[in-house]
C-alpha cells in the first residue's frame, strides 16, 4: 500500500503549502490553511463509462482538423444559447455560479426540463421530493429528463453507464465527493478531482456537462482558482433578489463570445425568457414628467434602451446630497461639475439624485447625455419629449464624444418607435433612410439650446 501523503491548502485562494501556518501568504486571511490527503489510490477497479471508445490522439495539420462534426446541441431557451454562443458544445464543461436563491437550479432544471435530449439532472442539495414539486410547478409535461440524488462520484459513473444520457447536469460540484480523496466535500483536493473525472468523461464521450458552482461572500467562484481554468465555460447569474430579472453573462467562453447576455424574468412557474428587455426597463406613463430621459446603451453586443431618472431640488441642510442608484456617483459629480462650469448651470447648492430604473447597474458611457438631460430637465421642471433618446459620452471640456456601435443603438432606438436620437456629431454613420431623426451635437451648450 502506497504511503499516506498529505499536504496542506488554503480554503480561501486554494494555494498549497509544505506545513501548516496561521496566515496565508497568497491572500492574507487568517486560520484558513487545512491539512488534506493528496495520495490516491490506484484506480485499477474503476470502469468509466468510456473506458471501451478510448482512442490514441495523434497531431494533425490545422487545415486537416475536420469541425463539422461538432454540432452545437440546441437548448431550447434563445437566451442560454446566446449566451452560449449558439448551444452546447459536446464535449464541454459549463460551470454556472450565482448568489445562492438567485434561480441556479431553477434554470438549469427549466432548461433539462425542455431538452429533446436525454437528459441526467443530478442533484446533491434536494431530495428526489423536492425536485419533483419544482419540476411540476415548472414544466407538468417530463419526457426525457432523469433525475439522480447521489454525491458520489464513482455511482454517479455507474448510472450513467447504465442510462446513458446526452447531458449531463451536475447540482452541485461542491457536494460531489469522490472515494480516491481522503477529504470532505467542497474542499479543495475534493472539487479538482471530481471535476478531472467529470472532464475525463465528457471529453472521452462526448457528453456535455454543465455544473452549478456555489460563490463566496466576495462574489467569486467558491474552490480554487484552477476550477475556472479546467472548465470551458464560466456563466454567471446575476440579479437582485428584491426584483424580478435576472442576468445571465459569461465570463469565459472557449467556443463563443463573452459579450452577449441573456435575461430572464422570475416568475411563479420558473424564469421566462425576456426577448426584448427595452419595453420592460421603459415606464409606460400618461402624462410627461420632468427629470426622465432615455438612453441607448450596450450590454455586451445588446442594445438596450433604459430609462434614467434624475430629481435636482433644493438642499435643506449646509452641504448637498448626490445619490446616484446603478450609476457611478463619481461619474454623477463630475457631469455635474462640466453642467456648472460649461454650461453655467448652478447646481453646486442643488440636492441631485439619479436612478436607473429596473435595478439594473450600467457602466457604459453612452448614457452620460441622457443623464445630463435628466438633470436638466428636473432642474428646469420642464418635461422631455418621450420620443427621444441619447447616445453619447460627455467629456470635462463639455464635448460631445463619441461611442462605439452607435448605428446598433439608432436601429434599437427606432424599432422602439423613438422619433429622434441625440449623439455626437463626430460618430461616422452609413445609415441612410431611417424612420428616425439623427440630431448631431458637439457641445454641451448644443444640447442646453434644444432642450431649454
Amino acid at each position: 500500500m502506497a504511503k499516506l501523503k498529505t499536504t496542506f491548502f488554503c480554503q480561501n485562494c486554494g494555494s498549497q503549502y509544505s506545513k501548516w501556518q496561521g496566515q496565508c501568504t497568497a491572500c492574507k486571511e487568517w486560520n484558513t490553511i487545512t491539512e488534506e490527503v493528496i495520495q490516491k489510490p490506484e484506480k485499477s477497479d474503476w470502469k468509466t463509462p468510456s473506458s471501451t471508445s478510448k482512442r490514441i490522439s495523434k497531431p494533425l495539420k490545422v487545415n486537416e482538423i475536420d469541425i463539422s462534426k461538432e454540432a452545437r446541441l440546441d437548448t431550447s431557451d434563445q437566451e442560454f444559447n446566446r449566451v452560449l454562443g449558439g448551444g452546447l458544445v459536446p464535449g464541454s464543461l459549463t460551470l454556472l455560479g450565482g448568489e445562492p436563491g438567485i434561480g441556479k437550479s431553477t434554470l438549469l432544471l427549466q432548461i433539462s426540463l425542455k431538452l429533446p435530449y436525454k437528459t441526467l439532472y443530478v442533484s446533491g442539495e434536494e431530495s428526489l421530493q423536492q425536485i419533483k414539486m419544482r419540476a411540476e410547478r415548472i414544466n407538468p409535461n417530463i419526457n426525457n429528463c432523469y433525475i439522480l440524488t447521489e454525491t458520489k462520484t464513482q455511482n454517479i459513473f455507474k448510472q450513467v453507464e447504465s442510462l446513458q444520457p446526452d447531458i449531463v447536469v451536475i447540482d452541485s460540484i461542491q457536494t460531489l465527493h469522490s472515494d480516491y480523496i481522503e477529504s470532505s466535500s467542497g474542499s479543495i483536493s475534493q472539487i479538482k478531482e471530481c471535476t478531472t473525472e467529470l472532464i475525463k468523461f465528457a471529453k472521452e464521450t462526448a457528453t456535455p456537462v454543465i455544473l452549478i458552482g456555489h460563490i463566496t461572500k466576495d462574489g467569486h467562484i467558491a474552490g480554487p482558482k484552477i476550477l475556472e481554468h479546467m472548465v470551458d465555460t464560466v456563466l454567471q447569474f446575476e440579479g437582485d433578489r428584491n426584483h424580478v430579472f435576472r442576468i445571465l453573462r459569461a465570463n469565459k467562453n472557449r467556443f463563443g463570445s463573452t459579450n452577449e447576455l441573456g435575461i430572464y424574468e422570475m416568475q411563479g412557474s420558473g424564469l421566462r425568457e425576456v426577448s426584448n428587455p427595452s419595453e420592460i426597463l421603459i415606464s409606460k406613463k400618461d402624462e410627461e414628467l420632468s427629470g426622465n430621459a432615455v438612453a441607448a446603451t450596450l450590454e455586451g453586443m445588446r442594445p438596450l434602451l433604459i430609462e434614467v431618472q434624475a430629481l435636482v431640488s433644493t438642499a435643506v441642510y449646509g452641504t448637498p446630497q448626490r445619490s446616484a442608484t446603478g450609476f457611478n456617483a463619481k461619474r454623477l459629480n463630475m457631469l455635474l461639475a462640466v453642467l456648472e462650469k460649461r454650461a453655467g448651470f448652478r447646481l453646486g447648492a442643488k440636492d441631485v439624485f439619479l436612478n436607473i430604473t429596473g435595478g439594473i447597474t450600467v457602466d457604459d458611457p453612452a448614457i452620460d447625455l441622457a443623464v445630463v438631460a435628466a438633470i436638466l430637465s428636473s432642474n428646469e421642471d420642464e418635461s422631455l419629449a418621450s420620443d427621444i433618446c441619447f447616445a453619447a459620452e460627455v467629456g470635462l471640456s463639455g464635448e460631445i464624444r463619441p461611442v462605439q456601435r452607435v448605428e446598433q443603438r439608432i436601429l434599437e432606438a427606432e424599432k422602439l418607435g423613438f422619433s429622434t436620437i441625440f449623439i455626437s456629431k463626430y460618430n461616422k454613420i452609413s445609415l441612410k433612410n431611417t424612420a428616425i431623426k439623427i440630431q448631431l451635437i458637439s457641445k454641451v451648450e448644443d444640447l442646453v439650446d434644444f432642450l431649454v
